[in-house]
C-alpha cells in the first residue's frame, strides 16, 4: 500500500492530470524528424548519387 501512495507522489500536483505519449512515439519521431531534415540539407548529393 505505501509503495502506491509513493509513486503517486512522484509528479507535481499540477501535472497529475497531464497525459504523457508513451516514449516509444518520441523516438519514432525524432527519427523521422532528423531523416527529413538530413534529406532536405543533402538532397543536391542524393540526387547526384542516384543519377551517377
Amino acid at each position: 500500500m505505501s509503495e502506491k501512495n509513493n509513486n503517486e507522489e512522484l509528479r507535481p500536483s499540477k501535472m497529475r492530470g497531464v497525459a504523457f505519449p508513451k516514449a516509444k512515439y518520441g523516438v519514432i519521431l525524432a527519427i523521422t524528424i532528423i531523416v527529413i531534415i538530413n534529406l532536405i540539407i543533402y538532397k543536391d548529393k542524393i540526387l547526384n548519387f542516384i543519377k551517377f
